[in-house]
């Protein structure tokens, strides 16, 4: 089992930044990938960025969110962070932290983090 906890969610002006924590721990070490999706009220959920969790970093992200988010990982700390800059309001939504074994499916979720950009 691995166990994520988000955090760093909250209301923020349009044009403004988050930086979003997601803390993991159980076995993460069965995991190779860890990544952020989000869901808009009445939306699908979608994927938004990913990272490989161990050795060469490799990341991938949703092309709406290119050149304005960065994912990054802390291995010491089990942790994996989304930094959100240029924030729109179509960016709101809840995020939710991922775990994944293979890229084709999530084997974890976290309860997600509320994320409000005001117009």
């Amino acid at each position: 089992q691995v166990q994520l906890v988000e955090s760093g969610g909250g209301l923020v002006q349009a044009g403004g930044s988050l930086r979003l924590s997601c803390a993991a721990s159980g076995r993460t070490f069965s995991m190779s990938y860890m990544g952020w999706f989000r869901q808009a009220p009445g939306e699908e959920r979608e994927f938004v960025a990913r990272i490989s969790w161990w050795g060469y970093t490799t990341t991938a992200y949703a092309d709406s969110v290119k050149g304005r988010f960065t994912i990054s990982r802390d291995n010491a700390k089990n942790t994996v962070y989304l930094q959100m800059n240029s924030l729109k309001f179509e960016d709101t939504a809840v995020y939710y932290c991922a775990a994944l074994r293979t890229t084709a499916n999530v084997d974890y979720w976290g309860r997600g983090t509320q994320v409000t950009v005001s117009s």
